[in-house]
């Protein structure tokens, strides 16, 4: 790859970008969390690159077709790209929980197949999401990361550590904007306040 390595974030889905629905299937059902175009448009503006990566168990479970992810993830696409907004990729993992596969979520396996295709710079980049496997992944990957809370409990957030943890998906990306403020270019090194 003879591009610059680039700064990407990579977003869960469900309970990230849209409301979980549980084995979404669907592309009728899709519905935005609130602030999720005005959140990524701050984070566009500031250089980010982003990709999508999910885990999908429902397909093993026989509950979503491949079909149905790829016409949701398209929909996501056209209403994103409504606000200016483009994705590098969806990356899914339709395995199931007992896998363990490499591409499921929390191994890094999506994460680094999104770094076959661009060159990215892990460790300037994130990963969000609202679960442990979420942070998990992203730290396996050598990314920082941002739990969105409301499924971990306490317990869970003080064992994975994420990097920055919210409710908010606004307040998340100003974190960002503003940690990414502070990194020294010259060395790659994350200045601390």
């Amino acid at each position: 790859m003879s591009e610059a390595p680039q700064k990407f974030i990579f977003f869960d889905r469900d309970g990230t970008l849209i409301i979980d629905k549980v084995y979404l299937n669907d592309p009728e059902q899709i519905d935005y969390l609130d602030g999720v175009f005005e959140a990524l448009s701050l984070l566009r503006d500031a250089g980010f690159k982003f990709a999508v990566v999910t885990n999908q168990s429902g397909v093993a479970r026989g509950l979503v077709t491949i079909e149905n992810l790829d016409e949701i993830h398209r929909r996501m696409s056209e209403k994103f790209a409504e606000y200016g907004i483009s994705f590098a990729g969806f990356f899914y993992a339709p395995y199931s929980v007992e896998s363990n596969h490499f591409m499921r979520k929390p191994n890094p396996g999506m994460l680094l197949a999104a770094g076959e295709k661009q060159a990215i710079q892990f460790d300037r980049s994130w990963m969000i999401g609202d679960r442990a496997t979420d942070v998990e992944a992203g730290h396996r990957a050598g990314c920082r990361t941002v739990l969105l809370e409301g499924v971990e409990t306490s317990e869970t957030i003080a064992k994975v550590k994420p990097t920055f943890v919210t409710s908010s998906l606004l307040e998340m990306a100003k974190f960002i904007v503003g940690s990414d403020q502070t990194w020294d270019s010259t060395t790659s090194k994350h200045v601390s306040r």
